[in-house]
Formats: C-alpha cells, structure tokens, sequence
C-alpha cells in the first residue's frame, strides 16, 4: 500500500527532492509550501510537471508552516481526499548567516518560528490522525550540527535547529505508545542541491555586523569554502532524498530513529550515537523501554 505523505517547505532543496523521491517509489505526494499563487507559483509547476512526465502522484499544496490556520486547511484537505496521512515529515526550515550578536531577538523569534514552532503546529493538526489510526511515521529533518562541529557565524541557525531536534526526541517516546514511529533524519553540511546558503537571511544590526567584520573579515566565505572542501564531490542533497525514500519503504515498525547522511563527517553520528545510547539505558533504568521502539497497529 502506498503511503499519503506530507512534506513541509518542499518547494525547493531537501523537500522538493524528497517529494520526487518518494513520488517516484508509488507514494501519493503532498508538497506543501506558502504562495502558491505568488511567488511559488514555478515551484507548483514544476510538481505538476514532474508528476504528468514521470505518471507519479506528486501535489502541490497551499501551506504555511507560520499560519495554524494554513496548516489545518491543508490537513483537512488531505483528510477529506484520502481519510488518512501516513507519513508527515518536518522539512521546513530558515538558515541565517552571520555574528550571533548582529541579529536582533525579533530575528530570532522569526527564525526559532520557522524552525521550530512550525513543526508544533504540524503536530498539533496532524498527529490526532496518526494517533487515531494507531500508525504512521514522523520524519525530522535535523542537522549535523545539533552535535558536531559547529563553525561561527551560524549560531542562531544551529540553535534553532538543536531545539527541533530536542523537541524531536521528546516526541519519539510521547508516541510510542500510540504505534507511531519517529525517524530523525540528520544531514550534513551539503553545499550542492540546497539553497540554504544562497537563501540564509543577514542581521538586522549592520554597524555590529561591521564591527565584527574587523576580527573576522570573510570569515562566511571561508567557512563556506571550507566545508565544500570537506565533502566529496559526488556529495549531493539526492543523497539525503533518496536515503529518506528508502527509509519509508521499510516496513512498519523498523524504520531506524537516527540516520546520519554526512559526507564531510563533522563528528555528528559519534556523539549522537552516545547520546542515543544513554537515552536507551535512562529509558530502561527507570522502567519505560517500551517507550523506546513504536509498535504500529498490526506490525
């Protein structure tokens, strides 16, 4: 049977190759991504088009991970069209570039919006349907960076992502219970096939900006060139997409918790894999290790 999947922020990068990727393997695919009619209006062509050329199930449709009222009129409209979600995965997502101290706390309530609240929202429409159906998987789209080297410059953007990862873990247990399953999926620094950079948004404060530029003259591009430097050429996102793809496709009840697809290896899987250890032996020391592994409805 082929899954009714819903990917947030998929009208470019990770999201929209995932979209075709899981498209392209008999899922019925759902876009999800803010304008539309506006400024997206390409990006929705471009879905419709891959899905006519390839005879894919592939959809575009109106959601904006900063409106609940968006988000629950695209749940809604899948329910109505198919009566269940299977797979939700949480992509959406907003880099930003530069000294932590030039961006202001509004920025980074917008970014920490984007990031993080975005996903709660998801949860909150579509998690009932999971839950009801005693099934389903949540997919998190995390980073590297959440526990491997962390360059300047990023700070904001490596918090936010850090808090989605932790809400994350939180959630993987508070479903357990009710068969649905949680696979984070931690990319690493991929410089090709994203337009995290080319999109990273700047802070507000220009004269701090300027100040630190001082000390820290290009250090963005070095960075930059660095960690392209660090990962083999053949590194693309497809990688990221076609590992997400293969990950829906297992059956229930076996799809991993944490997947690391890191090229450069930034030392992220090393510590993750302690720290997911120690959540297995916490789980298990104080009596809740069933919590550990979702057991869907049937499986």
């Amino acid at each position: 049977m082929s899954n009714i999947v819903v990917i947030t922020g998929a009208s470019s990068g990770f999201g929209a190759l995932t979209a075709r990727a899981l498209a392209d393997t008999g899922n019925t695919v759902y876009s999800g991504m803010r304008a539309t009619a506006g400024r997206n209006a390409p990006q929705v062509r471009a879905a419709a088009d891959y899905a006519k050329e390839h005879g894919v199930d592939l959809r575009a449709i109106e959601m904006d991970v900063n409106s609940q009222d968006s988000v629950d009129a695209a749940v809604e409209q899948i329910i109505e069209e198919h009566g269940r979600i299977d797979v939700i995965m949480h992509n959406a997502g907003h880099m930003v570039t530069g000294p932590s101290e030039a961006f202001t706390p509004e920025q980074l309530d917008e970014l920490f919006d984007i990031n993080v609240l975005s996903t709660q929202r998801v949860n909150r429409a579509v998690l009932p349907h999971l839950r009801k159906a005693g099934r389903g998987l949540v997919l998190w789209v995390s980073s590297s960076s959440v526990k491997g080297g962390t360059p300047p410059y990023l700070g904001p953007y490596f918090a936010a992502k850090a808090a989605m990862d932790s809400l994350a873990v939180t959630y993987a247990g508070e479903l357990a219970r009710w068969g649905v399953e949680t696979s984070i999926i931690v990319p690493g620094s991929f410089t090709s096939g994203t337009n995290h950079f080319a999109h990273s948004g700047h802070p507000a404060d220009a004269s701090v900006e300027a100040e630190y530029e001082t000390k820290y003259a290009g250090l963005m591009d070095q960075v930059s060139q660095k960690l392209a430097a660090l990962a083999p050429e053949d590194a693309d996102a497809s990688l990221v997409s076609d590992e997400i793809a293969r990950l829906v496709a297992l059956p229930e009840g076996t799809r991993p918790y944490r997947v690391h697809i890191d090229p450069a290896n930034d030392g992220s899987e090393e510590v993750s894999k302690t720290a997911d250890r120690i959540r297995r032996e916490f789980l298990t020391r104080i009596g809740l290790d069933d919590l550990l592994t979702a057991r869907p409805a049937g499986a």
